[in-house]
């Protein structure tokens, strides 16, 4: 009778402890992290900047369902803006400001991080483009924390269909379309997991060479190989269409029980490559820039969890990735490092951030950028400076330092000046 007895206590017990398994996994999302690759406001559809579109109906679709950052800053090149996402610190403390820089194998990833705070309840992957380990080929993102890795390590491939494929510390030679092959990987993965995931999938599309995408995934029509003496636009949307196309079938891979369970996070890295820059930018004001054509970027959030839909005007940062989504992931944190969690934001409107900023610096280049949302400055290390008001003026074509400035004007300049020295020191 004891022995019964024993068994149904047994029995009970571990049925509860199954139910409350039940209950933590339903309460943790998983967490899909979509990075696109040189691809700005002006060519992407929801937005007024540029007047030629491609054709993205999952993207748009993940913009509708849930929130559009209209004033998320990254960097303007892509080592940068993925340091900074992945670390929650700003470039000059990782010493990555500029593409092609590496990352120091002492920081703490995001990856780690969610491992560390959460008991290890995360499966964590990273999908594609790593490019925050200079030239040095031989790293296994893996070595920092994460569980899986696969794609590639620089900032480019010289052909989408004939190009170096990194996996778990081996380099082979993948001879199909990169967004496929970075998708299937992906799902792949994916249907491997047992507990919820957190898929960190970047694309090299629609970043540079100009391409010809498999006909069925884009609605360019006939495309003949590209020369340079052909209007590039075409070749650069249908990539963007190939890549829609692909995390389409990602989604649909899902259950719609996981899909459900899912949150996902869609974001361009950097501007647009100067030479399919449209209207209203300047070519000189894009990918490689701290003008707002090369770091004020798309950034869509939706599904589970996102309760807000339409248009958030927060001061949003790349570094805020990082404690957004380890607030996801259920890390009892709000702020660490630069990053400050806007998760808060997906059911009560707020303010986040009072300041913006964003920097750079290469051989030939160092400056640094602050904005409160109306006035924005931009200081170079050779004692150049640059003010503009993006309210009236919001692709910087009036630089207000050029005329003396008003009352309201020369406070804000003072104002952030303080708070760049205090973000800098």
């Amino acid at each position: 009778m004891k022995k019964t007895v024993y068994i149904l206590i047994s029995i009970l017990i571990l049925s509860c402890k199954i139910n409350q398994n039940k209950i933590t996994s339903n309460n943790e999302p998983n967490i899909l992290f979509i990075i696109a690759d040189d691809m700005g406001k002006d060519a992407l559809a929801g937005y007024t900047e540029g007047t030629i579109k491609p054709h993205t109906p999952i993207i748009d679709s993940i913009r509708k369902l849930g929130l559009s950052f209209n004033n998320f800053w990254t960097y303007p090149t892509c080592s940068p803006t993925r340091a900074s996402m992945i670390t929650g610190k700003y470039g000059y403390r990782t010493n990555v400001r500029w593409a092609n820089q590496k990352l120091s194998e002492g920081e703490v990833l995001l990856q780690k991080y969610i491992h560390n705070n959460t008991n290890n309840s995360y499966a964590t992957a990273v999908v594609g483009k790593w490019h925050i380990s200079g030239y040095d080929t031989t790293i296994n993102p893996e070595t920092f924390g994460i569980d899986y890795y696969a794609g590639i390590f620089k900032g480019s491939v010289k052909d989408y269909y004939n190009w170096p494929l990194s996996e778990k510390g081996k380099q082979t030679t993948s001879k199909e379309y990169t967004a496929k092959k970075f998708t299937d990987l992906a799902v792949n993965w994916i249907k491997e997991q047992e507990k919820p995931w957190f898929m960190w999938l970047a694309y090299n599309a629609p970043h540079t060479p100009f391409h010809i995408p498999p006909a069925k995934m884009h609605n360019q029509g006939y495309l003949p190989p590209y020369t340079e003496n052909v209007d590039p636009t075409p070749y650069f949307m249908a990539s963007i269409e190939a890549m829609d196309y692909q995390i389409g079938k990602l989604l649909s891979s899902l259950s719609k029980e996981k899909r459900e369970n899912t949150i996902i996070i869609f974001m361009g890295d950097n501007g647009t490559e100067p030479i399919v820059t449209q209207d209203p930018y300047y070519k000189n004001q894009v990918k490689r820039s701290l003008y707002q054509g090369g770091i004020n970027m798309p950034l869509f959030v939706s599904g589970m969890g996102v309760e807000r839909k339409g248009i958030d005007n927060n001061l949003i940062t790349s570094t805020d990735i990082f404690a957004t989504i380890a607030e996801i992931a259920g890390v009892e944190i709000d702020e660490i490092n630069d990053s400050k969690s806007f998760k808060s934001l997906f059911y009560e409107e707020k303010l986040i951030r009072k300041y913006q900023y964003s920097e750079m610096k290469n051989e030939k280049n160092n400056a640094w950028t602050i904005s409160n949302g109306i006035y924005k400055l931009l200081v170079f290390a050779n004692g150049k400076e640059e003010m503009y008001n993006l309210i009236n003026d919001p692709y910087e074509k009036n630089n207000i330092l050029n005329a003396t400035l008003n009352t309201t004007e020369k406070k804000s300049k003072e104002e952030l000046e303080t708070e760049l020295l205090r973000i800098r020191n």
